[in-house]
């Protein structure tokens, strides 16, 4: 377990602080995570890395002269935000266009992508590279949806490797998108990792067994079989990724890493890569420098992966490119240029005041944002212990740091004077740049929706209220891409935003309409226990996600609930 924490939801902050002060000559801090201290020459390619922390040196250790420009680090196995990863590719910004990398996970496919629109908006190309290496968690007709895992490392290192040559933007992505095609991973674990203040692993494998197919966020693997010694083992992640890939694909030469997920030690993991040399050299193929150690942990994991990607002369050059950063070093040191001395720093908040009679109504919001967040923080073990089943176990946390966030910026907004909608948007990006992950975005993206709906003059009216409930309801299936009975929070918030429509319509007070919504979210999400999951990290395990509500859907369900007592349903009229 992670026994040196001060606070828990500190660690990551605090680990990425001493890992800045420890590595001054390589990186220095912005909002958000780190950049080269070396400057980048005008007009270059920049790549910017990122995704949850917890995964040391992935992704702050790859940065530096040869290899990512940036990375962005958010909260443990949590995506950061989207002001994050804008904050740290504007620090690392040469002129030239901007890759953004990232593993295909759902919440980083949200966070990093709003963030190149906006970078878009500013007139800044940029290109999105998500990497889907993981072999067990999608078909290969389906190879998008797969997750991304050890092979983040390889992927990454060609594409900032022709970055660093001074090819062009569409060079550049042209040659990660073939690195990602050609790279294969395949991993399995002896027991799970523990959160920092967790008294519990998120996940268990009985002595003498092991889980076939992690995740690397504390997902339990698809399936279990007898712990096999270093040699068996080797043979079976050989062959299942020549099973996946063939051995007639490029030129017989492959960049191969061994994993370790945070627990193995390096003995172990060498005793295992003599075998896999051995059966890749009787399969055909040449290894091309090799890389054997943690490259892409969880935590205290115990468990290893094996990652092999099929080269040709392009993706062979940059694979062997000299790289200098605080966890990868190859060939000779590259001359640094003098180093930058100041970050990028975001915009000032400007909140404009609301009218009287909508400043205490934000005032009332932020009231009932306060409550939200207590309610939550009540049920964030349970909702960790439900995400954990078939999940990361990181909703309960992620949860909480949300609704904390915006409840806080909420106080601030109304000592400020905001009105209603000023109040929500400053609530909806505290939540997404807290939070993090997939439920941060969302969450996120639905107040920002509902406050769109609204403005800072006027009181909202019943049909407001509900309006703007649809439409956050709305943003939430767009942007998740989700539909009732994927098992996600939808499978919750559409017979919510449908009954309330339903019943106001039909002439039902408002606080009436909410409770009878917030109920049938209650139901709803008790009704997800009975179906498998089919999008997000838990779609990998699908059936064995079966007796288990969805956490999103219940965490939705608990906080519409916790509004209703904010909705007088007899309040009585002012007499003439």
């Amino acid at each position: 377990m992670t026994r040196l924490v001060n606070v828990a939801p500190d660690f990551a902050g605090e680990a990425l602080e001493g890992f800045v002060a420890a590595h001054c000559e390589h990186v220095i801090p912005v909002h958000g995570g780190v950049v080269r201290a070396s400057a980048t020459p005008a007009g270059r390619v920049a790549v910017v890395l990122g995704g949850g922390s917890g995964h040391y040196p992935a992704f702050a250790g790859w940065v530096g002269p040869g290899f990512a420009h940036g990375a962005v680090c958010g909260n443990i196995f949590a995506s950061p935000s989207a002001s994050q990863v804008y904050s740290v590719a504007r620090a690392a910004d040469a002129g030239g266009g901007i890759i953004l990398g990232f593993g295909n996970y759902a919440g980083d496919v949200l966070h990093f992508g709003q963030a190149a629109e906006r970078l878009h908006a500013e007139g800044i190309d940029v290109r999105t590279l998500a990497v889907t290496d993981d072999i067990v968690s999608a078909p290969p007709q389906k190879r998008d949806q797969r997750r991304g895992v050890a092979g983040d490392m390889i992927v990454f290192k060609i594409a900032c490797g022709a970055a660093e040559d001074g090819l062009d933007l569409d060079a550049v992505e042209a040659i990660g998108r073939r690195a990602n095609d050609a790279t294969f991973s395949f991993g399995v674990a002896f027991d799970g990792c523990t959160l920092p203040g967790a008294g519990h692993p998120l996940f268990t494998v009985e002595p003498g067994h092991m889980a076939i197919g992690l995740g690397i966020h504390g997902e339990p693997g698809i399936g279990k079989q007898r712990l096999l010694g270093a040699d068996e083992l080797a043979d079976l992640l050989v062959g299942e990724l020549l099973d996946e890939a063939g051995t007639s694909r490029s030129s017989g030469r492959v960049a191969v890493l061994v994993n370790g997920l945070g627990s193995v030690k390096y003995e172990e993991l060498f005793v295992v890569y003599r075998r896999v040399a051995h059966q890749l050299g009787k399969a055909g193929l040449t290894i091309v420098r090799p890389t054997v150690g943690e490259q892409v942990t969880s935590l205290n994991m115990s468990g290893l992966s094996l990652t092999v990607t099929f080269l040709d002369d392009d993706l062979e050059k940059y694979w062997v490119a000299p790289a200098d950063t605080p966890a990868f070093h190859r060939g000779p040191v590259i001359d640094e240029q003098p180093r930058r001395v100041l970050a990028v720093a975001g915009p000032p908040r400007r909140i404009q005041p609301g009218s009287p009679a909508s400043r205490a109504c934000a005032a009332r919001v932020a009231r009932a944002l306060a409550h939200v967040r207590d309610v939550v923080l009540q049920h964030e073990a349970r909702l960790g212990e439900i995400d954990a089943v078939a999940g990361d176990g990181d909703h309960g946390i992620g949860m909480a740091r949300g609704t904390a966030a915006a409840a806080e910026a909420a106080e601030v907004a109304a000592d400020e004077r905001a009105g209603v909608r000023g109040l929500l948007i400053q609530a909806a990006k505290a939540w997404s740049e807290r939070a993090g992950g997939t439920s941060g975005a969302l969450w996120g993206a639905a107040l920002t929706a509902a406050a769109g709906t609204l403005d800072d003059e006027n009181v909202p009216t019943p049909d407001d209220i509900v309006r703007a409930s649809g439409a956050a309801v709305a943003t939430v299936m767009r942007l998740g891409g989700a539909e009732p009975g994927d098992k996600t929070l939808v499978d919750a918030a559409v017979p919510f935003a449908q009954v309330l429509e339903a019943r106001t319509e039909a002439g039902t007070p408002l606080g009436a309409a909410w409770s009878a919504a917030a109920h049938a979210a209650t139901q709803a999400a008790e009704v997800t226990a009975h179906i498998p999951a089919r999008l997000g990290r838990a779609r990998t395990h699908g059936d064995g996600s079966i007796g288990t509500p969805d956490a999103g859907a219940v965490s939705f369900a608990l906080i519409v609930s916790a509004l209703a007592v904010h909705f007088a349903t007899d309040q009585p009229r002012e007499q003439p």
